[in-house]
């Protein structure tokens, strides 16, 4: 009924119904025992008459002298109240009738008197009916009945409605002065701490201080509470941006330091691709001209190492070619757009095929496969799996790859998958390690460094890659991107 009031009007509300109802309550408890009261008193007062006519008709009755009994009840006529009284035989045959106010001359139908009473009442609408036995020396001589009217009662319950209409009126004005004074000691700091609390969690200024209202010992300490609040508040306020400044500090010195050092890095690989490969082209360029020029100067065990010189001098660059690559795809800059993988995927096959056109590989690439995400980074990735996949199925005679996509624990995943010399997978957790191999290089040549160049790639697309396998029954490399998706 009050929830969409505010905490003035309810208390206001709530103190008037309270006192509205104790009044109330109050004035009808007492009208309602003063009525019965009342009406008790004036049943006594009628038995009283009632009595002391019947004594005085006792002789009328017994010498069957109606007129002296008709005297006796004349006396009523100082009684206005009463309407109408009667005096009857010990048969029930009217005797004398008296007719007051009520001006009739008919007989009321009497209540009978219950075993073992001399009298009885009743109240109808707004009259009295009271019969009483008449008794001489212990005997029942006749029967004597009075009627009154109530309007004294009436004009009672009128006149109390007044007085408690005027109390409750009156206490009904003193309940709201009361509630307006106790508005302002209580549910006016109350609401003003209503109002800062939410001006505080508009603007986010805790350095406002709420007042001691001086009200009540409770609201004080709520006040003090809420003040206390505030300056906490306000203390982890300047605590957080003091580390939040230090943090931003941190971060823009690491960067930099990050930066120097990736123009470090930068210049270290730039000097590893021309101070590294310069000797290692001369080492090989004058072992070829030894082995062309001077064939005939040396003999087999001479010729074999030369070879094996120059062996070692092209795989020394490759591992350089390797790490250079594995380092720029780690540092370098991302342009994300959206990439036909399908297509990507049937161009490096194509390539592939057209450097061994001799080998039969079935290429089998799902159409319509699309991913959010740098396309030349992509296709690095895409050409390790490939390359890996066509060389672990070399010993085979007739060869599958396969490439597409499928839901991996809810996830949409792609794969690369063949079915060449796979691995045993106790060793799966060296496979993307640079420089892990789980194969001898006499069978299948390589330096180690494609797997985990495709790892950084994939995670870099905030994805993660795995791989399934089985010896001689094929490997399969399944993969996740962040905004991959598929048609």
């Amino acid at each position: 009924m009050f929830k969409n009031y505010s905490i003035s009007k309810t208390l206001t509300w709530m103190n008037m119904m309270v006192s509205t109802i104790a009044l109330l309550t109050a004035c009808a408890s007492f009208v309602g025992y003063d009525l019965v009261t009342f009406r008790r008193e004036a049943a006594n007062n009628l038995s009283t008459q009632a009595q002391i006519a019947g004594s005085n008709s006792v002789s009328a009755l017994l010498f069957d002298d109606p007129q002296a009994a008709q005297n006796t009840l004349s006396a009523f006529k100082s009684r206005p109240n009463i309407l109408s009284a009667g005096i009857y035989t010990l048969d029930g045959s009217p005797f004398a009738f008296y007719a007051g106010g009520s001006g009739t001359s008919h007989t009321p139908v009497l209540p009978s008197i219950p075993p073992g009473q001399v009298e009885t009442y009743r109240f109808d609408g707004n009259r009295v009916v009271l019969v009483r036995s008449i008794v001489s020396d212990g005997k029942p001589v006749g029967t004597i009945y009075i009627q009154s009217d109530s309007q004294a009662l009436n004009a009672r319950v009128l006149r109390y409605a007044g007085i408690s209409a005027v109390v409750l009126m009156a206490s009904l004005l003193a309940a709201f002065l009361v509630s307006f004074v106790f508005r302002r000691a209580v549910a006016d700091p109350i609401v003003h701490l209503a109002q800062v609390a939410k001006a505080v969690s508009r603007d986010k200024n805790y350095s406002i201080e709420m007042r001691h209202p001086g009200a009540g010992q409770e609201v004080g300490v709520l006040v003090e509470a809420f003040n206390e609040m505030l300056a906490q508040i306000q203390e982890r306020e300047r605590a957080l941006q003091k580390a939040h400044n230090e943090l931003e500090q941190r971060v823009q010195e690491r960067t930099r330091a990050l930066a120097l050092a990736n123009n470090e890095l930068e210049a270290f690989s730039y000097s590893v691709s021309h101070d590294l490969r310069a000797p290692l082209r001369s080492i090989d360029g004058f072992s070829q001209a030894i082995l062309e020029d001077c064939a005939d100067q040396l003999d087999a065990n001479g010729k074999d190492h030369l070879r094996r010189v120059r062996s070692a001098t092209q795989r020394m660059a490759s591992l350089i070619d390797d790490m250079l690559n594995l380092s720029r795809v780690s540092r370098g800059e991302m342009r994300r757009n959206q990439v036909d993988l399908s297509t990507m995927a049937a161009s490096i096959a194509k390539e592939i095929q057209n450097g061994e056109e001799q080998r039969n590989v079935n290429f089998v690439i799902a159409e319509g496969m699309t991913a959010d995400g740098d396309e030349h980074l992509l296709r690095v990735a895409f050409e390790n799996l490939l390359r890996n996949a066509w060389k672990f199925t070399s010993r085979h005679d007739q060869a599958k790859i396969e490439v597409g996509y499928k839901l991996d624990n809810g996830r949409p995943a792609y794969f690369v998958r063949d079915d060449g010399a796979g691995f045993d997978m106790k060793y799966a957790t060296r496979l993307f390690g640079a420089f892990q191999r789980l194969h001898d290089g006499s069978e299948f040549p390589g330096t180690g460094v494609g797997l985990a160049t495709v790892q950084r790639i994939i995670r870099r697309h905030g994805g993660e890659i795995r791989a399934e396998a089985e010896p001689e029954k094929g490997a399969t490399f399944i993969f996740t991107l962040a905004g991959g998706a598929h048609d």
